[in-house]
């Protein structure tokens, strides 16, 4: 088997989901929304029934579960991880800010504001992608 039918069948995957959240939800298949809309609820900072948190809900347990069932039936590679707890819990609280403040994280934007051709959706995956390129550049001292 091709090592590049998995990553194909992971794109597939990832836009047939995005697209049917979409058409049968009308709701746009962005991770930081979706777990910020969560979260919202379960502390009541959105005003509402929370009737939508059942989605939410399910929609996360489906991004645990398919890595974790694709491991159990896959060989993985070992993961290594180079960097200490606190550098960890830095890089997600940064990242975590970093979603805020654009109003979005990579799959919303990347994934699902592209295909809507949204102009705020393309400068931000722009920026994305040039802050991932000129922070990889100057960690490994490329720059």
């Amino acid at each position: 088997m091709s090592a590049y039918y998995a990553p194909l069948a992971g794109g597939i995957m990832i836009g047939l989901g995005a697209a049917m959240l979409l058409l049968l939800n009308g709701r746009i298949a962005g991770i930081s929304g979706i777990v910020g809309g969560l979260l919202g609820q379960a502390f009541a900072r959105q005003p509402g029934s929370g009737s939508d948190a059942g989605w939410r809900i399910a929609f996360l347990a489906g991004l645990v579960a398919a890595p974790l069932l694709y491991g159990a039936f896959t060989a993985l590679p070992a993961a290594q991880v180079d960097a200490s707890a606190g550098t960890l819990v830095a890089a997600g609280l940064l990242v975590g800010l970093g979603t805020r403040y654009a109003s979005g994280c990579t799959s919303g934007h990347g994934i699902c504001g592209l295909s809507r051709f949204s102009p705020r959706s393309l400068a931000a995956t722009l920026t994305f992608m040039a802050a991932g390129f000129a922070t990889v550049a100057v960690v490994r001292g490329l720059l």
